[in-house]
């Protein structure tokens, strides 16, 4: 059997395929060559631009250097592994590999002193978490955008596309299928910027944070200028203010905005599966695809199933990150280590659900005969705009008026076009209530729907 499959998480076996990107985004592997490339940068950084403290770096030497890093593969890691087997220190086993590295060259054995120097674990950590957080939320993002293209594609499309609202499940004023696409566009939209505008984080500041190792070298630099100069070449910037660890507040605003657009697709999926339920939009047929292992005449709304299952596995997992990693005992404690090499998974199961909405909006098509007979059979939608008039014109008990002839009773186009005649009300104010009909009361819908986000 193909060891894909002996995987525990159906991340990395059902669904890899859909994830592949994100998958190598965060891996173990991922993680160990990000702590890798930045202990290079950092010796290369510190004698660039501190050769005088520390040690001047030939252009040669750097060539070297980069050419290690362009040649770490997946050996690198397997090696990297064998000595945390050893050490049990995941970020000093990286430091112990580039030793036996520099060790094998007469250029860079001289450099060997200076491997990690004045960090602590976490230094290499947090900005190597910031560095892949940062790479997945633009996977993450480019995978919003296509949803939110898809969505906004078909809020103009159905811009025009009539039909019977519901509020608390019963009928309500009409609108289109395209502005009620339009609101899961513009939502997403927000969502989206407020996600691109959060600043990822990282420190570089030693033990408990206040650069001790850098101070006791020479009072007179400024520390924390030059070492946020060194994380700005990763995109990242620093946090000044921290204990041991980055307090990962931005983690917790990350999970939170990734929640609430979880939540916005839940509300998605939960809607187009009930608007197929109650046949406003119906499935296309796909030959080979089986809905039911007895019934064969179903086709079911899988795709948005999946979606709102995966969204909550993915909604679960960053609210425990928002709330477990903020909290600290004191400089720092362990707990932190284990929770974020889960964070992929946040995201790994969100891009599966935006993915497999994309899928099941594919497969749907409004019901336009189903739409029309609805919408023909509920003429007591048109109570509102009736008593939005008669109030207009100074009727003081339109609502009650209302109120007794539509609620809980059915009307149809005779008896409505009878009361309206029967209203003491303008001339013109019945012309415009007897042009109605319930498709065409739908206020500003197509305007909404095209001017989507």
């Amino acid at each position: 059997m193909n060891n894909l499959f002996n995987n525990i998480s159906p991340l990395d076996n059902r669904y890899s395929s859909k994830i592949s990107t994100t998958r190598s985004n965060f891996s173990e592997a991922a993680l160990v060559k990000t702590r890798y490339i930045i202990e290079i940068d950092w010796l290369i950084y510190i004698c660039m631009n501190k050769p005088d403290l520390f040690k001047s770096i030939s252009k040669t030497t750097i060539n070297k250097l980069n050419k290690l890093k362009s040649l770490f593969n997946d050996n690198s890691v397997m090696r990297i592994k064998d000595i945390e087997s050893v050490t049990n220190h995941d970020v000093k086993a990286v430091e112990y590999f580039i030793r036996e590295q520099f060790e094998k060259d007469t250029v860079l054995k001289n450099y060997i002193h200076l491997i990690h120097f004045g960090l602590t674990s976490e230094d290499i950590n947090s900005l190597s978490y910031a560095v892949m957080i940062k790479e997945g939320l633009s996977i993450y993002i480019d995978e919003l955008n296509a949803l939110k293209k898809d969505i906004k594609t078909k809020s103009k499309k159905w811009s025009s596309i009539s039909f019977l609202a519901r509020t608390h499940g019963q009928p309500a004023s009409p609108s289109t299928l395209g502005k009620e696409m339009s609101v899961f566009s513009s939502r997403l939209d927000t969502q989206i910027k407020l996600l691109k505008n959060i600043k990822p984080l990282a420190k570089f500041s030693g033990a408990t944070g206040n650069y001790h190792t850098f101070k006791i070298l020479d009072q007179k630099i400024n520390w924390e200028s030059f070492t946020s100069r060194f994380i700005k070449q990763f995109k990242v910037f620093q946090n000044t203010h921290t204990t041991q660890i980055e307090p990962h507040d931005w983690i917790a605003e990350t999970s939170h905005c990734a929640i609430r657009i979880n939540n916005i697709l839940m509300d998605l999926s939960q809607d187009v599966w009930i608007y197929i339920s109650n046949e406003i939009f119906k499935l296309k047929l796909l030959k080979n695809e089986v809905g039911s292992s007895t019934m064969p005449h179903k086709v079911n709304p899988i795709d948005f199933e999946n979606s709102e299952g995966n969204l909550g596995i993915s909604n679960a997992l960053f609210d425990y990150f928002a709330n477990k990693l903020t909290k600290s005992r004191h400089q720092r404690d362990l707990s932190d280590s284990t929770v974020l090499r889960n964070v992929g998974l946040g995201f790994g199961y969100s891009i599966i659900s935006i993915n497999s909405l994309i899928k099941g909006l594919s497969k749907i098509e409004p019901n336009m005969k189903f739409i029309k007979e609805e919408l023909g059979n509920n003429w007591e939608v048109l109570a509102e705009p009736i008593q939005t008039i008669m109030r207009h014109e100074g009727i003081p008990d339109a609502y009650e008026q209302l109120k007794e002839l539509s609620r809980g009773s059915k009307l149809d186009k005779e008896k409505y076009n009878k009361f309206v005649e029967g209203l003491n009300i303008s001339q013109s104010s019945k012309a415009t209530l007897l042009s109605l009909k319930p498709s065409s009361y739908i206020g500003s819908s197509i305007e909404l729907a095209n001017r989507s986000k």
